[in-house]
């Protein structure tokens, strides 16, 4: 079984945000892989399928990007999983836009998204596919840049970084981390 995690803030209003590119991703793979029904459980909305012969759980955790950690302690408790089962997917500022980056394991970094995840799955180690979203113009407040939304150019483009995601997220199915690491890490 394989949980992958996307983060992002729920509501209308933060759709289109960097924020919420992990939202963005997990919609994706579930359109490409034909899981329709997302449930409303663990604090999150869970969709479940299968993937090339995995069990795949997707969830969008509803509880705003800072309490992020209390919804996927609630699925892995569920159904007994462990960190190993996850792969979180967010937005990075560190990586450019258009590139993925993967880890599996570091500090937040500042996300509070993944300070959360850290908190609640009790380690910094935990497999994870940062979507780059480039750094905001010096002055300009963090917040407010990833709460806003892509902009006119970054939005030609985001259909391939997202796709580029998926891809990433396919091949943590079929091979170890690590060599998905070095296939996508560029």
């Amino acid at each position: 079984m394989k949980c992958f995690i996307g983060l992002g803030n729920p509501g209308k209003q933060y759709e289109m945000n960097r924020h919420n590119v992990g939202f963005m991703a997990i919609d994706r793979f579930a359109a490409k892989w034909g899981i329709n029904s997302f449930q409303s459980k663990g604090k999150g909305l869970l969709g479940e399928g299968n993937v090339n012969g995995t069990k795949v759980f997707l969830l969008k955790p509803m509880t705003y990007m800072n309490l992020s950690g209390e919804s996927m302690r609630a699925i892995l408790d569920f159904y007994k999983a462990k960190v190993e089962d996850v792969v979180i997917i967010y937005d990075d500022m560190d990586t450019p836009f258009g590139q993925i980056r993967l880890r599996y394991q570091g500090s937040a970094g500042g996300h509070n998204g993944i300070k959360s995840i850290i908190q609640h799955a009790g380690t910094q180690s935990f497999n994870r596919i940062r979507v780059g979203v480039n750094r905001p113009a010096p002055g300009y407040n963090i917040a407010d840049y990833v709460l806003s939304n892509f902009s006119k150019e970054e939005m030609k483009s985001l259909d391939e970084v997202l796709d580029l995601t998926c891809e990433a997220m396919l091949s943590c199915l079929d091979e170890p981390f690590e060599k998905t690491m070095g296939k996508f890490n560029k």
